[in-house]
């Protein structure tokens, strides 16, 4: 990732920033960010707000439409911000899954039978599936890029067999939802560039732990999720504005041709973009510099990254600590994610035993059927321990704690 801004010196002040988590105050220990994070105060108040405002459909004319326009265009460029994306590229809907769903079907039908599409085991089913059944109903050959399980490192060069010069389109992970693995991203849309087919990349899990700049990336398509940055429950694709006036969905005859809004079929839920928008912001607050909101957030990410790097440290030291314990991250770049399995017992016993405990780390492959499959943990997967800017030393000491006595029972 590219150093937009120095990252500042201050110190990462993590009671403080616990504070504005209301969720916090339950007592419970948060290692499940991965699956959503909690929320602070000002994204639920940005969701309350917008609600209770004079609210219609996008325009200009009323207040309640000046409302609805000014909410888009503000969350587009605080998306934007974050991604190190045009605005004009910025795409709403449900979900990452849905945006998936609709750029496939999209590409789709610009594709001929016998052109091929590349995917990883390595990816969470959403960056999987899509273009595995947008390809079928085609006649496009699906050809997979598979990740090493013994480091869970997916390298380029293990993309690069896979290609041809019928390669259409290369999905690949910015980073693993199951393990916390980074794999090298613009070497693999490099390869993807150079056999002339788009990358489509699931920033999903990456965005909340590592700066993002999509021109450094390589990225054709971007996708991310703000409930998994502390945010609210919907979904963001970029891509660059004259990448998405080539390509033309299924829509509403009297809906706008525009880009971005050729994409967002239906009324945006403007509630849910406020509180986008007051996430980005929430997280730029963090990042100790002056200037404009990219460099806060650059910096703030790389604030946020180097606490979170210090509890995982802890926690891989603790984890060395007991018994019959494996760990499956084991990526060099890896965000702070841990894939953990106990020898003669089950992940969803530790699952229970700490959530008596009020320790929350689930258990499951977590849509990432692929990779739980190809590390020989089947479709039940193993523990899971994610952390966030929340999260301090007290959750980890407790954490440890109710892993030793799990194993002690």
């Amino acid at each position: 990732m590219p150093s937009d801004v120095p990252h500042s010196d201050v110190a990462y002040d993590v009671e403080a920033v616990r504070s504005h988590f209301p969720a916090l105050t339950a007592g419970y220990a948060h290692f499940d960010g991965p699956g959503g994070s909690q929320v602070p105060v000002a994204v639920a108040e940005a969701v309350a707000r917008t609600l209770v405002s004079p609210l219609a459909n996008r325009g200009r004319i009323t207040a309640a439409e000046r409302t609805a326009d000014e909410i888009v265009v503000s969350a587009r460029l605080a998306v934007a911000d974050l991604l190190g994306a045009d605005p004009a590229g910025v795409v709403f809907g449900r979900s990452m899954t849905q945006l998936t769903y609709d750029a496939a079907r999209t590409l789709a039908a610009t594709w001929e039978p016998g052109d091929e599409v590349v995917v990883t085991s390595l990816d969470h089913d959403a960056n999987i599936r899509p273009w595995v059944q947008a390809a079928e109903a085609v006649g496009a050959r699906v050809r997979w890029a598979q990740f090493d399980p013994a480091t869970a490192e997916l390298a380029a060069e293990d993309v690069a067999p896979v290609l041809s010069p019928r390669t259409r389109l290369v999905a690949v992970t910015a980073a693993s939802n199951l393990l916390g693995t980074c794999p090298p991203v613009r070497a693999i849309t490099d390869l993807a560039h150079e056999a002339g087919a788009l990358a489509y990349v699931d920033g999903v899990h990456a965005t909340a732990h590592q700066p993002v700049h999509l021109q450094a990336l390589g990225a054709d398509f971007y996708v991310c999720s703000p409930y998994k940055f502390l945010g609210p429950h919907c979904g963001v694709l970029a891509a660059a504005p004259a990448l998405l006036e080539r390509l033309h969905p299924q829509k509403l005859l009297p809906s706008t041709d525009v880009v971005p809004e050729r994409f967002e079929l239906g009324t945006l839920p403007y509630e849910l973009l406020a509180g986008t928008t007051a996430a980005v912001d929430f997280l730029a607050a963090l990042g100790g510099v002056a200037g404009g909101r990219r460099a806060q957030l650059v910096s703030a990410l790389g604030v946020i990254g180097a606490h979170e790097d210090r509890l995982r440290e802890r926690i891989e030291e603790g984890l060395a600590r007991l018994p019959g314990v494996t760990v499956h991250s084991r990526a060099a770049h890896r965000t702070p994610t841990l894939l953990v399995s106990f020898a003669g017992r089950e992940p969803a016993a530790a699952y229970a035993f700490l959530a008596e405990r009020g320790v929350h780390a689930p258990a499951g492959s977590f849509y990432a059927i692929e990779a739980s499959r190809r590390l020989g943990l089947g479709d039940g997967g193993a523990l899971r321990i994610g952390l966030a800017p929340y999260v301090d030393d007290t959750d980890v000491e407790r954490l440890l704690d109710g892993l030793a006595a799990f194993l002690d029972g």
